[in-house]
């Protein structure tokens, strides 16, 4: 049997195990000790093994706990309450102004947090019910929130970003650099859409009544408090990191300790919510081992089948494709697969064939992560299966539809798309920070 052949029962025995149900991890890391077992006998089925102790010597992994940490000890003490009332406040006179301090909440959250669900969540039960309670058009904001979502995947800390990186084996920090301009980019894009959306049609997000905006000055300063912590979480744990004060894991170490802080100077750190975030960091932080472990099983695999050096010469030689057109099929095929994979399977999945593949043709995986990322968070909102969709649909109130929340994503997926264009056409809005910003170890 042809290595060739291997490599493609390999895949499909994979996604025949994923649509029985399996877990991917699980689904991934049996396929990999297998077929291990199978092509080089007893010292190949050692190939979990083996991995297991690169894993636990990847000493930037300790960032991944941290930051989940982080993001839930924010979200599980109410942080985010305080800081959306502030956005509400500024925001509301303007026609679509608590859109947009939705869409600044989720950067700020983002800033915090590695994952796109907990923004998820903190906009659909915070922000969500008081946008339609002030007359905004249900289909926008369902639409707005899931895209804003999204942004926590991109923003530094993402976790996405982090998987990468140990994946890829590139530096965590110098990804996140590079996530910070797109993300922003996407963002801001965001926030125009919004504006000039309701500019043409006010009733899609009224603004706030004149009674309501005579809150005298004193008062609006005083909301600005609510913006303190999360920019002395951001200077702890980035700023630092930034200025070469600290390394990657110690700015984890130091964003983390100063969430903490925050929350038990605000009297939010209670026995119940900090038993809550140790359960769930303690969830997601393993769930994240388990793929980072059978991904590395997986790849090297596919070294030793050489099943990359094939690939590449299938695109480049047999079809006779370009870099560019290459890599514009690999998009292509994330974005078909995000329609039914989430993005930690998308990555690992493909991995092992695309990120060698990609740097054989020449191009830099540190902006090809920044592709990979802003190609899930559009996965993420593409039916029938995206991720956020569903998330949406079971914290939604009532009076929104799933046909509401998959009609509300389209604009954003355009707005998405169009980003993903820039990037790719002009790679210095993600490289220009990695390449001239010092990157601790």
């Amino acid at each position: 049997m042809s290595y060739e052949l291997i490599a493609l029962l390999m895949f499909a025995s994979m996604m025949l195990m994923l649509m029985t149900g399996q877990r991917v991890f699980a689904a991934i890391g049996f396929v990999a000790v297998v077929a291990a077992f199978f092509l080089w006998g007893e010292g190949g089925s050692e190939i979990g093994f083996s991995s297991g102790i690169k894993l636990m010597r990847w000493y930037p992994l300790i960032t991944l706990p941290l930051f989940v940490y982080m993001g839930y000890i924010l979200s599980e003490s109410g942080i985010a309450d305080e800081l959306y009332q502030m956005f509400h406040v500024w925001f509301g006179p303007l026609r679509g102004g608590l859109a947009v301090g939705t869409i600044l909440l989720m950067v700020a959250i983002s800033a915090m947090n590695g994952l796109s669900v907990a923004g998820l969540a903190i906009g659909a039960t915070i922000a969500l019910p008081e946008l339609l309670r002030r007359g905004y058009d249900k289909i926008m904001v369902t639409g707005v929130i899931q895209a804003g979502s999204t942004l926590g995947i991109l923003v530094p800390p993402s976790v996405v970003l982090v998987l990468y990186g140990m994946i890829a084996r590139q530096p965590v920090g110098q990804l996140w650099l590079a996530g910070v301009f797109p993300g922003l980019l996407m963002a801001s894009l965001f926030i125009l859409y919004i504006v000039i959306r309701c500019w043409l049609q006010p009733n899609l997000g009224p603004a706030l009544s004149r009674e309501e905006r005579q809150i005298p000055l004193g008062e609006k300063l005083k909301l600005l408090r609510a913006g303190i912590p999360p920019l002395l979480i951001f200077f702890f744990m980035t700023g630092l990191f930034l200025m070469g004060v600290t390394s990657l894991v110690e700015s984890a170490a130091f964003g983390a300790t100063a969430a903490t802080v925050i929350a038990l100077a605000k009297g939010r750190l209670t026995f119940p919510v900090l038993w809550e975030t140790l359960r769930k960091t303690l969830g997601v932080s393993c769930m994240f081992m388990w793929i980072i472990l059978a991904a590395l099983s997986f790849g090297s695999v596919f070294d030793g089948l050489g099943a990359v050096r094939a690939i590449e010469d299938f695109f480049l030689q047999n079809l006779g494709l370009g870099p560019w057109e290459v890599l514009i099929l690999m998009q292509l095929s994330f974005l078909l697969m995000g329609t039914f994979l989430d993005d930690t399977a998308m990555l690992v999945i493909v991995a092992p064939l695309y990120v060698p593949l990609v740097d054989a043709l020449g191009f830099n995986l540190i902006w090809y992560g920044v592709l990979y990322t802003i190609t899930c968070q559009i996965a993420y909102m593409t039916p029938p299966f995206g991720y956020n969709l569903f998330l949406m649909r079971a914290m939604a109130p009532p009076e929104v539809s799933l046909a509401d929340i998959y009609r509300s994503i389209w604009p954003f997926v355009l707005v998405m798309l169009l980003a993903l264009t820039l990037v790719m056409v002009f790679p210095q809005i993600a490289l220009w920070l990695p390449q001239n910003v010092y990157v601790g170890s």
